[in-house]
């Protein structure tokens, strides 16, 4: 089942358990596939469904992050909650030990010897852990696989 079709039955589910934030965060994300597609001129693909919904998560994330520091807790639990939705769309997310090892095939592919060619090293990693793990997680770690 696609990521659109899932949303769609998620929310009609919404609106007949009337919960009202998972119905506000399925139709965001909705929207944001819908102006995508127009911008595009056709329907999207599977990978690019996750790359928004990565987007999105990342959106809310820092958002997070600064509700956090700015002492609104309202907000940000309320954004936990948009957090803890999209993230049911997402692919099981890899752990840091997974991580790791697909940066040490990388680097070793790659042969990249010293943190100039993080570039290079990202630019393999990436397709492969794409939705499943996040981009900062990722860099801190070839950051530290990586001699100086």
């Amino acid at each position: 089942m696609s990521v659109m079709e899932r949303l769609n039955q998620d929310m009609k589910q919404a609106m007949k358990d009337k919960a009202a934030l998972k119905l506000s965060v399925i139709r965001m994300v909705k929207a944001a596939f819908q102006n995508e597609e127009i911008n595009k001129g056709r329907q999207l693909s599977e990978d690019e469904e996750l790359t928004i919904l990565t987007r999105e998560l990342k959106q809310r994330r820092e958002s997070l992050h600064e509700f956090e520091k700015g002492g609104r807790l309202d907000l940000a639990e309320k954004t936990r909650e948009e957090i803890e939705v999209l993230s049911a769309y997402l692919p099981v997310q890899l752990s840091e030990n997974e991580v790791r090892e697909i940066v040490r095939e990388a680097i070793a592919s790659t042969g990249a010897s010293s943190k100039k060619e993080m570039g290079k090293v990202m630019g393999v990693i990436m397709p492969k852990v794409k939705g499943k793990a996040d981009g900062t997680l990722v860099q801190k770690i070839v950051s530290e696989e990586l001699p100086t």
